[in-house]
């Protein structure tokens, strides 16, 4: 739950996060996880995760999504990120997955170029499009 706080305030919304941790072990440990999870640890202190789940494309089948890939402010930098990110990848291919794919803020620079000089390519012809549970349930009430 720190880091995903502590990401909620990296982009700005920190009053964003509506989960509670027995969300969390609820969703991602019990008998059909919604999530999977790579964590860093230092000195039995969890400083970094890589938080990713399976999508299906129509074109490419099975993928995986990656929903977050957070290293606490003072650790970054220090290769925790890119192990995290490989451990993932690593995943993918054992899954034998077509696509892995996530999105990232057009203002987070560090992140764009570490994805970047990883190889991946960066759609910027497409919109990231969402409800939230008030605007589903007014369109609902309205159609």
């Amino acid at each position: 739950m720190g880091l995903i706080q502590q990401l909620a305030d990296y982009e700005k919304e920190p009053d964003a996060v509506e989960i509670s941790v027995s969300d969390l072990e609820r969703d991602g440990f019990g008998e059909n996880p919604l999530f999977n999870c790579y964590v860093a640890e230092v000195d039995n202190k969890i400083l970094g995760m890589a938080l990713f789940y399976f999508r299906y494309s129509t074109w490419k089948g099975k993928t995986v999504h990656l929903e977050d890939l957070v290293v606490s402010e003072e650790f970054r930098g220090k290769g925790l990120g890119t192990a995290l990110f490989k451990k993932m990848m690593e995943y993918g291919k054992k899954q034998n997955v077509r696509r892995i794919e996530w999105a990232v803020l057009d203002w987070n620079s560090p992140a764009i170029k570490f994805y970047e000089k990883a190889g991946a390519t960066l759609l910027k012809d497409w919109y990231l499009v969402q409800f939230d549970r008030e605007s589903y349930s007014r369109f609902l009430e309205n159609s």
